[in-house]
């Protein structure tokens, strides 16, 4: 049986998991397919990588896609986003001298309430506050900005975003170049088992069901390469449902804490995996229920309600029209490919492609093509809810 070679590129992150089981576990084998995985040092190296087209499709920031299609990050080729490969995953992290204050003002480290921990961190840092992000245009961008502006007139004007490599981000903290970092683990726990900072809050507890990492690919590619786009689609979805099963964390913690993979000891990676976190130097523990999902909820569906999001907050922050916008976003995330790959194989597909963004409060089933479907919590820090046919 012949295999297609397609290369991929990731970093060396908790999410890039999907694909890394998809090959490891023998899912895109299953399709016909290999991976020739190639580890990239920073993102924006990655986001050249696909295209200049040294790979075929890589793991990808959720709004460099979104981005690009705007004309905003220099991207030199139109990216097409195939799949989400995971949902939530990141986290806050201030520096020790930050979290003294926070402590000695009787913050308890909840580790859940985004207004309390921001009104916290605010108090303590002062008019100043150095934040160190992955990329400029990436979801911890996003989520920080948003948090940061809904807090109100507490907010300071001087924060400043910093753009810092996530296995540099301990260092960055440690040195004093920055006070707080918004990372995907598990570079967060590296900063903790270091010494160096202190987890405040999960991305989740901004908005409880962001895409963080999509699967990409260029636009070209995704119309001339049809078939290897949907059994790509097809093996990354089971790798998900993999990663879903509580079981499989061990093993996956394991495959990922490899030498070629994240090298990385396979207890911190199983943190993320499990939610269960140390959050300080000293031991504190806090869970995180739902901390990153591959699967449940239809996690892996690129609804482009996700992209308008994200294209109107680039916007309103790079001054472009936010209708024009919006209309560029919905073409981004190719739900048209993910359901035409999926049909037949009893994935359960949303019936729409779009959602009001917010308005989950829990759980609840939804309609789908067939049989309806579980959508998880949906919900933003401040209560508000993203229309985008009403988003003009």
């Amino acid at each position: 049986m012949s295999m297609t070679r397609i290369p991929a590129g990731y970093l060396p992150l908790t999410d890039a998991a999907p694909l890394i089981a998809a090959q490891e576990m023998g899912f895109v084998a299953e399709e016909r397919l290999t991976l020739d995985l190639h580890r990239a040092p920073s993102w924006s190296s990655l986001r050249d990588m696909l295209a200049f087209g040294k790979v075929d499709a890589a793991q990808m920031l959720a709004p460099v896609p979104v981005a690009a299609a705007l004309g905003l990050g220099g991207a030199s080729a139109p990216f097409s986003v195939l799949s989400v490969l995971s949902v939530n995953g990141t986290v806050i992290v201030v520096s020790n001298s930050l979290s003294r204050k926070m402590a000695e003002a009787g913050h308890r480290f909840s580790f859940d309430d985004a207004v309390t921990a921001g009104k916290a961190l605010i108090a303590a840092a002062g008019p100043d506050l150095r934040i160190g992000v992955p990329f400029p245009f990436s979801m911890h961008t996003e989520l920080l900005t948003y948090w940061l502006r809904g807090l109100g007139p507490e907010t300071p004007r001087g924060i400043n975003i910093l753009t810092v490599p996530p296995p540099r981000m301990a260092e960055a903290i440690k040195r004093g170049e920055i006070d707080a970092f918004c990372v995907g683990e598990p570079w967060g726990s590296i900063a903790v088992e270091q010494g160096s900072g202190t987890l405040l809050l999960p991305g989740r507890a901004i908005w409880s069901f962001a895409p963080e990492k999509v699967l990409a690919v260029r636009s070209g590619w995704a119309e001339t390469e049809p078939g290897l786009s949907g059994r790509l689609i097809r093996a990354l979805w089971r790798a998900g449902r993999w990663l879903a099963d509580p079981a499989s964390r061990g093993l996956a913690a394991e495959i990922l804490s490899s030498r070629r993979y994240l090298d990385l000891p396979a207890e911190i990676i199983e943190r993320t995996l499990s939610g269960k976190f140390t959050v300080s130097a000293q031991g504190l523990q806090r869970d995180a229920p739902d901390f990153i999902e591959f699967h449940n909820g239809a996690a892996g569906f690129p609804w482009r309600s996700q992209a308008q999001w994200i294209a109107l907050q680039l916007a309103e922050r790079n001054g472009l029209d936010r209708q024009a916008a919006l209309e560029t976003a919905g073409s981004v995330f190719r739900s048209d490919l993910y359901r035409a790959a999926l049909r037949g194989t009893g994935a359960k597909l949303p019936g729409a492609s779009s959602k009001l963004e917010g308005a989950n409060t829990a759980s609840l089933q939804a309609a789908g093509e067939s049989e309806t479907v579980s959508l998880l919590q949906n919900r933003f820090f401040d209560g508000r809810v993203f229309d985008p046919l009403a988003a003009d």
